[in-house]
C-alpha cells in the first residue's frame, strides 16, 4: 500500500532532510499478544480508513519492525508520535521507551539503546477511556455521556497523527521560537542548543555567534508583512553545534482597538467559521494533506477571513496550509466534560503545550481557553473555583504569549478576557435581532441559551464582578434552521442583522461542514456544496454586504405585503409605491463610492451609495411598486463590479 500521511509532519521545527516515516500497517490486538489484525496509522481505530473500526474498545495495542537506517549510526534515534489518544506506552525490544498521557500533543523518544543493530520491534499501548468527562477530548463521545452529548461525536482513538523516525546529534535544539519585533522589522529568536550557532534567514542574511544569550533579534531591512491577501512568511534556518533545524513565521502584529481586530494595523472585521476537525472516513484524522488545505480553501470560498478550530488541538499541517492561504485562526484547547481538580490540571497543560506547540504560527490571532463552561459544570457564575480556573487557563495563556488576544471562556460568563464573545441561537429572527441589538448596544448582557430540548437557562456575558463595558465584543457562534434552506434563510438575515451593529467586532458562524447527526454545515460531511435555498455564502460574507430594514416572516416570504383597504392582493397594485429601507455594511480599506440597483419583474432602479470603511450607511429608500416577486438587490462600484448582493421575496 501506498505510505498514508507521507508529508513531513512538522513543518514548523522541520528536520526533514533525513527521517523515516512509519505510517502505514501495524499489527494489532485488541488483547494481550493477540495480534492477529492490521491496522492502518495514523487513523483511529473507530474510524474505516485504520481497516479495524473498532467501537468503545478500551485498550489496543500495535506492533511493527522498526530498522535504523544504516547513516544514522553515528547518532541518536529518536522516536516520535505526533498524537496518541489518550494513553501510551512504549516498549522497543521489550524495554520501556516512554509513557505518554493526553490525546493532542505530541512526544518522542530516545530509542538508540533500545536497538539491536539498529533493529527493534516497536510496541505500543494505547488506554482510550470511554470515560472521557475527566480528560481533555473535545467532541469525542464519553460513556458515560457528556452533558453536552448531544454536539458530541464518534471517539478517535489510539494514534491519530504521524508517527516517525529522525536522527539528531547528543546535543540538540529543543526549542525554536519565532517571534515578530513590534515594529514588525525583523525577528526575535529564542532557541534552546548548543553552541556555535548560526543563523540563516534566506533572501535576508546570516548571523554567527560563538556564545548564545538565549534570545537574539535579528533585523530585516525591507521586511514583507504577512497578512490575509499577502501571508509572507521568511524560514529560519538554525544550526546549533551539529544540529540544524528549519522554522518559519510571518511579519504580523495583531492588536484590538476600538471595535475592530487591526492585522498590521489594519481593521479586519472578523468574517469567521466554526471548524470541528472531523472527516468521515477518519474521524479526528484528516485522511490526507489535501484535506486539511481544502478546508482551509472551502472556508475562503465560502467568504470567511478567520477559522475557529473548535475544541481541538488540529494537525500542525493544517496551521501550516493557514499560514501559507493566509487564513486566520482562532485557536483553543479540547476540552474536559466535567470539574475535578485533575481535570482542570489536564486542560491547564494542554492549554500550556498549544501554545508552546504553535506560537510560531502568523496565522493564529486568538487563543481561546473553555467553551461555555465545558468542564466546569456550567456553573462559573456560581461557584468561586469555577472561576478561578477560568481565570488560571486565562493567564496561563497570556504569560506565554501576551501579543495575541484571549477568550477565556468563549460564549458567556466570561471571568479575565481580553474579547468578550456570546453563543446565541434562535430560531425566531426577530428576536434574533432585538436580542443581538441588545447585547452589542446596551450594558444588559443577559440572554436566553437553550441547553437542551426542554431545558433553557438565562446566561450572562459576565461572570460576578467582572465589567465587560470596556471590552472588544463579537459573536462567538450563532446559525439556525433545520432543513437546508432554512439554515441557508437564517444565515442571510441572521448574519446581517450582525453586520447592522458597528460596535459588534465580527461573528463565527457554526458551522463549516456536517458531522455525523450534526448537519447545520454549509458543505456536508463530505465537503460537497449544498442547497441552501439559492443563499451563496460569499455574499452573505462579504467584505460589503446590503442590510434590508424588515423582519422577514419566512423562506420565500421575507416581506408580506397586506391587501389594500379595497381588497386588492399586493399583485394587483403594481401603481403603489413601496418603500423597502436598505442600509450598506462596508469593511474595505477604502470608501465605496457607487451605486444601489434593485429590479422587482420588468420594474428597476437605482439609488447612489457613499459607505464610508467599517460604518453602516443611514437606510437608503428603494421604492418599489407594490407587486409580488423576488426584489433583486445589488450594489456595484465606481467601475461597475458587483461588491454586494441579496434579495428579498415579496408576497401577499
Amino acid at each position: 500500500m501506498n505510505t498514508p500521511r507521507p508529508e513531513y509532519p512538522r513543518p514548523h521545527f522541520d528536520r526533514s532532510d533525513r527521517w523515516l516515516n512509519l505510517n502505514g500497517e501495524w499489527e494489532f490486538a485488541r488483547t494481550p499478544d493477540a495480534f492477529t489484525e492490521m491496522i492502518v496509522v495514523p487513523f483511529p481505530w473507530e474510524h474505516p480508513d485504520s481497516g479495524v473500526v473498532a467501537h468503545w474498545l478500551p485498550t489496543a495495542w500495535y506492533r511493527r519492525r522498526i530498522e535504523r537506517p544504516a547513516d544514522w549510526a553515528g547518532e541518536r534515534t529518536i522516536l516520535h508520535f505526533g498524537a496518541v489518544h489518550h494513553r501510551a506506552t512504549v516498549w522497543v525490544n521489550g524495554a520501556l521507551a516512554v509513557e505518554h498521557v493526553g490525546g493532542y500533543l505530541p512526544f518522542e523518544a530516545d530509542i538508540t539503546e533500545l536497538l539491536n543493530d539498529g533493529v527493534g520491534e516497536l510496541v505500543v499501548r494505547v488506554d482510550a477511556p470511554t470515560d472521557k468527562r475527566f480528560i481533555p477530548h473535545g467532541k469525542q463521545r464519553s460513556m458515560p455521556r457528556d452533558d453536552y452529548d448531544g454536539c458530541a461525536f464518534t471517539p478517535s482513538s489510539g494514534i491519530w497523527q504521524s508517527v516517525w523516525l529522525e536522527p539528531r546529534p547528543a546535543s540538540y535544539i529543543s526549542r525554536l521560537d519565532l517571534r515578530p519585533t513590534p515594529a514588525l522589522d525583523g525577528i526575535e529568536i529564542t532557541m534552546t542548543g548548543p553552541c556555535p550557532v548560526r543563523i540563516e534567514i534566506p533572501g535576508v542574511g546570516v548571523h554567527e555567534y560563538d556564545e548564545w544569550p538565549g534570545t537574539v533579534t535579528v533585523p530585516i531591512a525591507e521586511p514583507l508583512l504577512w497578512s490575509p491577501d499577502d501571508p509572507q512568511l521568511y524560514d529560519v534556518v538554525v544550526t546549533a553545534g551539529d544540529d540544524t533545524v528549519r522554522g518559519y513565521t510571518g511579519l504580523r502584529k495583531v492588536e484590538w482597538h476600538g471595535n475592530y481586530l487591526l492585522v498590521n494595523g489594519a481593521p479586519t472585521y472578523v468574517r469567521g467559521v466554526l471548524d470541528q476537525g472531523f472527516w468521515p472516513s477518519a474521524g479526528h484524522a484528516a485522511p490526507s494533506d489535501e484535506a486539511l488545505r481544502r478546508d482551509l480553501e472551502l472556508a475562503r470560498a465560502a467568504g470567511f477571513n478567520l477559522v475557529r478550530k473548535h475544541i481541538k488541538l488540529e494537525d500542525p499541517r493544517w496551521l501550516y496550509w493557514a499560514d501559507r492561504l493566509g487564513m486566520l485562526v482562532w485557536a483553543e484547547p479540547p476540552s474536559t466534560g466535567r470539574f475535578s481538580p485533575e481535570a482542570v490540571a489536564a486542560f491547564e497543560e494542554v492549554a500550556a503545550g498549544m501554545v508552546a506547540r504553535d506560537g510560531n504560527h502568523p496565522s493564529i490571532v486568538i487563543w481561546g481557553g473553555y467553551n461555555e463552561e465545558w468542564g466546569l459544570d456550567w456553573d462559573v457564575p456560581g461557584d468561586p473555583a469555577k472561576q478561578d480556573a477560568v481565570r488560571r487557563v486565562y493567564r496561563i495563556i497570556r504569560d506565554a504569549d501576551p501579543r495575541r488576544p484571549i477568550v477565556d471562556n468563549s460564549g458567556w460568563a466570561h471571568v479575565e478576557t481580553d474579547l468578550v464573545d456570546w453563543h446565541y441561537y434562535d430560531e425566531n429572527v426577530a428576536s434574533w435581532a432585538g436580542v443581538v441589538d441588545r447585547l452589542v448596544n446596551t450594558p444588559d448582557g443577559s440572554f436566553p441559551v437553550r441547553l437542551g430540548p426542554d431545558f433553557v437557562v438565562d446566561k450572562a456575558i459576565a461572570a460576578p464582578g467582572f465589567d465587560a463595558a470596556d471590552k472588544i465584543q463579537l459573536n462567538g457562534e450563532y446559525g439556525a434552521g433545520s432543513t437546508s434552506v432554512e439554515r441557508g434563510w437564517h444565515l442571510r438575515w441572521q448574519t446581517q442583522e450582525l453586520r447592522r451593529h458597528p460596535r459588534n467586532a465580527g461573528y463565527i458562524y457554526t458551522e463549516l461542514y456536517d458531522i455525523e447527526h450534526e448537519t447545520v454545515g454549509i458543505y456536508t460531511y463530505d465537503r460537497r456544496t449544498k442547497d441552501l435555498g439559492g443563499v451563496v455564502p460569499s455574499d452573505v460574507h462579504a467584505e460589503t454586504v446590503l442590510i434590508v430594514d424588515i423582519i422577514p416572516a419566512g423562506p420565500g416570504r421575507d416581506l408580506v405585503v397586506p391587501a389594500h383597504a379595497s381588497g386588492e392582493p399586493a399583485s394587483d397594485q403594481p401603481d403603489r409605491a413601496l418603500v423597502v429601507p436598505v442600509r450598506v455594511s462596508h469593511h474595505g480599506s477604502d470608501p465605496l463610492l457607487g451605486t444601489l440597483h434593485w429590479s422587482l419583474g420588468v420594474a428597476s432602479g437605482s439609488v447612489r451609495v457613499d459607505a464610508k470603511p467599517f460604518t453602516v450607511t443611514d437606510p437608503l429608500d428603494v421604492v418599489v411598486p407594490t407587486s409580488t416577486g423576488r426584489l433583486q438587490l445589488w450594489a456595484t462600484d465606481a467601475a461597475g463590479a458587483v461588491v454586494a448582493r441579496t434579495w428579498v421575496d415579496i408576497t401577499d
